[in-house]
């Protein structure tokens, strides 16, 4: 009887990703079937929820493989004494004992994939088109990403938006995923960074599934939201898939939503033919936001937390915070929690003291502190590590500072490679060669670690 599930089971191995495997599909035991009816357990519901929302197609596909069509599979809870079954079209009374994440809407399933990368990204609750406060700073950037979602582009379906970290670019290209899904526009819309769809490349090829790949974002998506694009810095293998990627989408007028910190231009190491293609729709910014946004900003963030907060402590918040979005956010929170945590009123004391430690830490993270302490830290000069010197002691030292100087202060690459006396370029493999170690978990992660938290905590 459970010789066809083995081979089922056996078949998808093969395609999904081996933790996934592990995590997801080899819990799953074969319960009961017949010609149209398949039951099949699972330890809990969150488990039973995950699979049909990305491994039921794989299920169908395999069984059909093998013979078995046109079958209702049946999801079973099975654990110590309880159990409770899941249908494939029904909901279930498991569901409310556990507790699934509230904040995030599913990334839609390409319909006739018969595998789901896990590097698929999920859309944020909040990150919609009515949710996203306009200002002089977003205004061109709002109103383009919305035309697009409502295919009034004028002859253009691509759009990149640039934005440094925390300004609303990711917001903003989930919003038009979101709107065109909920609409019923179409349900293939893909949305992933730079980074995953390297990583879904070099495991497709490792994998011999180049060509299930290709298929995927070539011919089975119609929205293609591609954030980070920066990260495509010398990957010339990915650089050219991409490219003709873009090719067939626009042949075929999909859309195309790109973001980025730099734009394409500003990219070292990006070819030409994808320099070109990135550039092809139209390019837009959205830069820092002003005080009366800041204002409106915080308190559309307090009507949607329940947050009670006095009209001259948003003022407050919006007059002393006024690098990023997230900066806002983090304000905010630190008060309403405080508030509430402690018992306080909240007031312009209480806001004055949770945003002392942010503020203070903020204003004295620069490239020139960075580079002090790094300097101090490793006991070389400040003249050494701006210098053309290429001994490890000096070299090490420098490719951190310039990787700290990025992660921690809101200057453009190529004006931290000004500060230590390096091109664009060689700040971006220095950036680069410390992520990579980094991943090992070497020494380096524990030096990385404890000046991370020097920073933090304002102990430049």
């Amino acid at each position: 009887m459970g010789s066809f599930w083995e081979e089922v089971k056996c078949q998808i191995k093969k395609i999904v990703p081996d933790h996934s495997y592990r995590m997801w599909i080899d819990p799953v035991e074969l319960l009961e079937h017949d010609n149209h009816h398949i039951k099949l357990s699972s330890p809990n519901a969150y488990s039973i929820k995950r699979l049909k929302d990305n491994y039921l197609s794989i299920f169908e596909e395999e069984f059909s493989r093998i013979g078995i069509n046109d079958i209702n599979i049946e999801f079973k809870v099975s654990s110590k004494g309880k159990s409770a079954s899941v249908g494939k079209n029904k909901k279930t009374s498991a569901y409310p004992a556990v507790p699934l994440p509230s904040k995030k809407l599913k990334q839609m399933h390409l319909p006739g994939l018969n595998v789901r990368f896990n590097s698929g990204r999920m859309f944020k609750k909040g990150f919609t088109f009515d949710d996203f406060v306009v200002g002089d700073n977003s205004n061109f950037a709002y109103s383009a990403a919305l035309s697009l979602a409502q295919g009034k582009t004028n002859g253009s379906n691509i759009l990149y938006i640039l934005a440094k970290t925390g300004l609303g670019k990711s917001h903003l290209s989930q919003a038009v995923g979101r709107h065109i899904i909920t609409n019923s526009l179409s349900k293939r819309v893909y949305y992933i960074t730079a980074e995953e769809f390297t990583n879904e490349m070099i495991f497709s090829l490792k994998n011999k599934t180049i060509e299930r790949f290709k298929e995927k974002y070539r011919k089975k998506c119609d929205v293609l939201i591609l954030e980070n694009v920066h990260f495509l810095s010398g990957k010339d293998a990915t650089q050219n898939e991409l490219a003709i990627t873009l090719d067939n989408l626009l042949e075929a007028d999909k859309k195309i939503i790109f973001s980025g910190c730099e734009l394409p231009d500003d990219i070292p190491k990006l070819n030409v033919q994808l320099k070109s293609r990135l550039t092809l729709g139209l390019v837009t910014q959205i830069d820092k936001p002003d005080y009366a946004t800041r204002v409106r900003i915080l308190k559309k963030k307090s009507k949607i937390f329940g947050y009670d907060i006095p009209n001259q402590v948003t003022e407050y918040i919006a007059q002393e915070l006024c690098d990023d979005v997230r900066q806002l956010e983090s304000g905010l929170f630190g008060v309403a929690a405080k508030g509430q945590l402690m018992g306080y009123n909240i007031d312009i004391e209480l806001a004055k003291s949770v945003l002392a430690n942010i503020t203070k830490a903020k204003k004295r993270i620069t490239v020139e502190s960075i580079k002090k302490m790094v300097c101090k830290e490793y006991s070389i000069s400040e003249k050494d590590i701006v210098s053309a010197s290429r001994k490890k002691r000096i070299v090490k030292p420098r490719q951190m500072a310039i990787f700290l100087s990025r992660k921690y202060t809101d200057q453009p690459i190529k004006k931290i490679g000004n500060s230590y006396n390096k091109y664009h370029a060689t700040a971006i493999y220095a950036i680069n060669a410390i992520e990579r170690e980094l991943k090992q978990k070497s020494v380096l992660y524990e030096q990385v670690s404890y000046l991370s938290k020097k920073i933090e905590t304002g102990k430049l």
